[in-house]
């Protein structure tokens, strides 16, 4: 199944296995994708003397990664193809000790000081580019507290099931049987939510709680990448506080406008922002959420999720902007059963169905093309009298036969049945005539709202929750600078952000030079 090339790279990838390791399948000789399973678990024990397969007679098709014989608590159901994939490598590194998603000792210590046991599953889809980090942060969780246990469920192959809890999103992570996440999300997230749900134990930990830096950067994506890039530079020691690197990035499947790149992913991308930031003597703290901010005096002390409290006299904001919500009736009931925000992980849900997409800026109209692949119907709500997408992007969708476009729309109500989406209620902006649209699923798709709330009471903001900044990134308190999607500044790009973050950066040293800070 592997071609030569990539089990050239998977041996290189396991040549320092210390320990040996089973795929321990449990499966039936009649499954349809038995041959698969094998074949591909197979092949990547070939790479390694330190791999092997174990199969037994079962009736499902699922197998769990044993380390010296015991079970590491990370179990597939299913065949870890396409994104996934790299899910499987990183299990059997990161039980080894290795791996560059392990995370850092406090969040070690968080995770091991969660009431166990617990057990977690993920309904994932193998087109799903969010899957993953979920995936792949729950199995970190289970291989570090042996009380923990995660499997991947491929919602393909178990789709009776899918359909008995009646998913309508991936990822859908269940604790206990419990609803637990649906959607993208990272280590840090997943943590608090099973901080919150099962409790924590008290512990005895010499992590240092307390540090001190020249310049705190809140906020990994370009922004804030360039924001530390550009103070460790000048020699300044630097904190990386960040939920994830690459921030919303991440989710951008398709990137051609940044200059001098002429094509390329979110994904790439943020893994270089990463590789670039590692490239200096940057302190980047992942899986971090600011709960609070003091500002008095010179010092900014900075308060995290777990007890962690970060000071110095320059704090730079950079924590992006999210996608926004409708806020109308019935929104966030039906979250995860009808309701969406991406369609490259939600799409195949709807296939021969009728869906809407809300917004009709170039995510939507990007949106209800690749939907259009795959639906019966899409049909696109704009708020305003004209589509605000690129023409390019307007002339594709109004040239495909099974997409609607419907001006002057303004949604009013998520409709179901209590268990799912039936349809979507919309006023006629012009006539005031109120319309319900019988559908299966709505991908919300209108902008971005930007990640402030926590800063709210600490600088100033405008109307829509963006930080207010001058031209040199500094805000209204002096000491405090913010950069990229967050702020008032207009056209957020990725271009833009990294320019504000070096921006910032540079007025913090500025301010430095002239005794500001001091």
């Amino acid at each position: 199944m592997l071609d030569s090339s990539l089990k050239d790279q998977l041996r290189t990838l396991f040549a320092d296995l210390q320990n040996d390791y089973i795929f321990d399948i449990s499966v039936s000789g009649q499954h349809e994708s038995y041959n698969e399973l094998t074949g591909l678990l197979d092949d990547v024990a070939s790479c390694s003397d330190k791999i092997s397969t174990k199969i037994n007679t079962g009736n499902a098709l699922e197998f769990s990664i044993l380390k010296n014989g015991e079970n590491t608590g990370v179990k597939f159901r299913g065949v870890p193809n396409g994104h996934e994939f790299t899910s499987l490598l990183l299990a059997i590194l990161n039980s080894d000790g290795k791996g560059k998603n392990i995370p850092d000792e406090f969040i070690v210590s968080r995770i091991n000081a969660l009431k166990t046991p617990i057990h977690l599953t993920t309904y994932v889809s193998l087109t799903c580019t969010n899957c993953p980090d979920i995936v792949q942060a729950l199995n970190v969780m289970a291989i570090l507290n042996p009380g923990i246990s995660h499997e991947m469920v491929d919602g393909a192959i178990n789709q009776e099931e899918v359909d008995a809890l009646k998913l309508q999103g991936v990822p859908a992570v269940f604790a206990d049987g419990q609803l637990l996440h649906v959607g993208r999300g990272d280590l840090g997230e997943l943590l608090a939510k099973l901080e919150n749900q099962y409790g924590i134990q008290e512990q005895e930990s010499d992590t240092e709680k307390i540090r001190n830096y020249d310049v705190i950067v809140v906020g990994g994506g370009p922004a804030g990448a360039a924001a530390a890039i550009y103070s460790a530079r000048k020699g300044l020691s630097v904190a990386l506080l960040a939920e994830r690197i690459g921030g919303q990035v991440k989710e951008t499947v398709g990137i051609e406008n940044l200059i001098s790149v002429p094509k390329t992913t979110g994904e790439v991308l943020s893994n270089n922002i990463k590789l670039h930031v590692q490239d200096y003597p940057i302190d980047v703290l992942e899986h971090r959420k600011v709960e609070r901010v003091e500002t008095e005096g010179l010092q900014k002390t900075v308060y995290v999720t777990g007890g962690e409290v970060f000071i110095a006299p320059a704090l730079i904001i950079a924590t992006g902007a999210s996608w926004r919500k409708l806020n109308v009736s019935g929104e966030t009931d039906y979250i995860g059963k009808g309701v969406a925000f991406c369609p490259h992980c939600d799409g195949p849900f709807y296939k021969g169905k009728h869906v809407a997409v809300v917004g009709g800026g170039n995510s939507g109209i990007e949106a209800a093309i690749d939907l259009a692949g795959i639906c019966s119907k899409v049909t696109v709500f704009e708020f305003m009298d004209e589509l605000k997408a690129d023409k390019v992007l307007q002339e594709k969708a109004k040239s495909l036969p099974n997409v609607e476009i419907i001006l002057s729309a303004k949604t009013t109500e998520v409709a179901g049945n209590g268990e799912k989406v039936t349809g979507i209620h919309i006023i006629d902006r012009k006539t005031e005539e109120a319309k319900k649209y019988d559908l299966d699923g709505i991908f919300v798709q209108i902008g971005l709202a930007a990640n402030s709330g926590v800063f709210k009471d600490v600088v100033a903001v405008n109307r829509f929750g963006e930080i207010e900044v001058d031209a040199h990134c500094r805000t209204n308190i002096p000491g405090v600078y913010a950069a990229g999607d967050v702020t008032n500044v207009p056209y957020k790009q990725i271009i833009i952000a990294m320019g504000e973050g070096a921006k910032a950066a540079l007025s913090a040293f500025e301010d430095r030079i002239r005794g500001v800070l001091s």
